[in-house]
């Protein structure tokens, strides 16, 4: 059996923050799953990636006019797991994280503008999130947003875990590292 390649992407501006914890969690777990699995770690914060402008050069390239992203595409391209892991800010990703996100344009473009498929591999996803409420309104609306990015990532969104009312200061997070072991196990 072929060595499996997780991509984490981290959407929190917190090191030390519940987001983090979780994805600390899920790289536990996947190595004790898969003692072979390599990890490639993106923080969409220290990348601070140009948004996406609209500019049109990806209409007609396989790529993005600004550079930045290279790194992103060439993991995105490799991984079998995609795993996003982000903090619900009004609703949504934090904007280093959502403009990582709409830099999934060039991929849009290929498909619809140019009927290419630019990341061949298929890929089984996790969303790990942290809201400081009790609501999870937000963790639903960014679902929404990855499903519609996720099919340009040749991604299948197989688990969100969430971890809800952070902001109490109690987090279940032995409940939380069973749901990330589950989810885990279903795709290593």
């Amino acid at each position: 059996m072929s060595k499996k390649e997780l991509l984490l992407i981290e959407g929190s501006p917190r090191k030390n923050g519940v987001t983090a914890k979780l994805a600390a969690i899920l790289l536990e777990e996947a190595g004790r799953i898969d003692k072979t699995i390599t990890v490639t770690a993106f923080d969409a914060y220290a990348l601070a990636l140009k948004p996406c402008t609209h500019c049109g050069y990806c209409q007609k390239h396989l790529s993005c006019v600004n550079k930045d992203f290279l790194p992103v595409d060439a993991a995105l391209k490799t991984a079998d797991v995609l795993v996003i892991a982000s903090p619900v800010y009004v609703l949504g990703f934090p904007a280093p994280l959502k403009a990582l996100l709409d830099r999934s344009q060039q991929y849009f473009e290929a498909k619809y503008a140019r009927n290419t498929i630019a990341i061949t591999k298929p890929k089984k996803a996790i969303f790990l999130s942290a809201y400081g409420s009790k609501d999870g309104k937000g963790v639903h609306f960014m679902e929404e947003q990855l499903q519609l990015v996720f099919k340009v990532f040749n991604a299948e969104l197989t688990a969100t875990i969430a971890a809800h009312n952070t902001d109490s200061g109690h987090v279940d997070f032995d409940a939380l590292r069973g749901k990330i072991k589950a989810a885990l196990t279903g795709i290593l």
